[in-house]
């Protein structure tokens, strides 16, 4: 399946190695603005270039709006948008057909769709496939904050380096603060180390994974829907369909776990005529639903799958052992690359529910 959303609905196509990726989206009303500027600005932060220790695959991923828009805005038929892929080498996938590689889907996807099955570069299950996340993400950012509704994404940890988050810092804040730095973090004495540990990585032939942050600020009290369709359940769903993401959290998440209801629930109170909590160990959601306190959702990334180091595999034509060492281009740690993802996909949760419960 490669669609989600009720009312803000998505779909993306094309492959690694093949001549587009892209997203349709339909459920945009028409008259949004749709700024091309906006959704290159989102592509170019998911973009290896200006990052010393991302991949060397250089791809332009200049936007191109294929139907949809009319004068810069919705015109209420889907909207088409796609980059083209040209720095595209097969060879080195090519020489893995008989071989999966350990911590990709090559081996599942060969026995799912059989041997024909496009892998080059991962296929349909690279991250990749990412681009259009982020062209509907932009396009559903724009949506929310037409209701005041903000979304940030950040780097929390890369491997065992923790950021430090300014306490009280609002989505502005957190935005320009992560900005500054390659590996887009708010923490700017964190953000060195978090270099040297992808740069020491990449000498050792490895790779190392971390933790984004995504903070939803203004989401109106009561957005969401309960059980299933619950804020939760959306976000993670969405969340979880990213390549390389193993765990999700909302506030105090499995440190509440740990707690007593004591410590774990959140205290209301007035703030003028608002109500607030002093905690937000819940992240923002109660039953499902916004409560009016910013979502804070956090998001596990795995290392990087493909590493310079020799691994044990099997050869599925000879039925024999083989060690197996990847060669190509690839990232020694993705998460910086992944946090402008993991922000437009939360982004397109919140914007079909918004849709779906009447709130833009």
């Amino acid at each position: 399946m490669m669609s989600f959303g009720e009312r803000f609905r998505i779909t993306i196509f094309g492959s690694s190695h093949g001549p587009e990726v892209g997203v349709t989206i339909e459920g945009i009303p028409a008259g949004t603005r749709i700024d091309p500027e906006r959704i290159q600005a989102d592509l170019d932060r998911r973009r290896p270039v200006g990052r010393r220790l991302a991949t060397r695959r250089q791809e332009e991923d200049r936007l191109v709006l294929d139907s949809g828009v009319t004068q810069g805005q919705a015109d209420g038929a889907p909207l088409r948008a796609h980059v083209t892929n040209e720095d595209v080498r097969r060879e080195p996938y090519d020489r893995l057909k008989e071989t999966p590689r350990p911590g990709h889907a090559d081996y599942p996807a060969r026995v799912r769709y059989g041997t024909g099955a496009d892998l080059s570069g991962g296929g349909i299950f690279s991250g990749r496939m990412t681009v259009g996340l982020v062209i509907a993400g932009s396009v559903a950012k724009t949506l929310l904050a037409a209701r005041g509704i903000d979304v940030v994404g950040y780097t929390r940890s890369i491997g065992t380096v923790d950021a430090e988050i300014p306490p009280g810092a609002d989505v502005p804040q957190l935005r320009e603060r992560s900005r500054t730095n390659e590996v887009g973090t708010p923490d700017p004495v964190a953000s060195s180390r978090m270099e040297e540990a992808i740069a020491e990585a990449r000498r050792d032939g490895d790779s190392l994974g971390g933790i984004v942050e995504v903070r939803i600020d203004h989401v109106p009290v009561g957005l969401g829907e309960p059980f299933f369709d619950s804020l939760e359940s959306t976000i993670a769903h969405v969340l979880f369909s990213v390549p390389a993401v193993k765990a999700v959290e909302f506030g105090a998440g499995f440190a509440a776990a740990r707690m007593r209801g004591s410590e774990h629930n959140d205290p209301f109170v007035w703030v003028g005529s608002e109500v607030r909590t002093v905690t937000n160990h819940a992240g923002g959601i109660l039953g499902g639903l916004a409560t009016g306190m910013p979502i804070v959702v956090r998001v596990a990334v795995k290392p990087t799958s493909s590493i310079a180091r020799p691994q044990q595999t099997v050869n599925l034509t000879t039925r024999s052992a083989e060690t197996l060492v990847v060669t190509g281009r690839h990232d020694p740690c993705i998460v910086p690359r992944a946090v402008v993802v993991l922000e437009a996909v939360a982004a397109i949760a919140i914007a079909d529910l918004a849709l779906r419960g009447g709130y833009v």
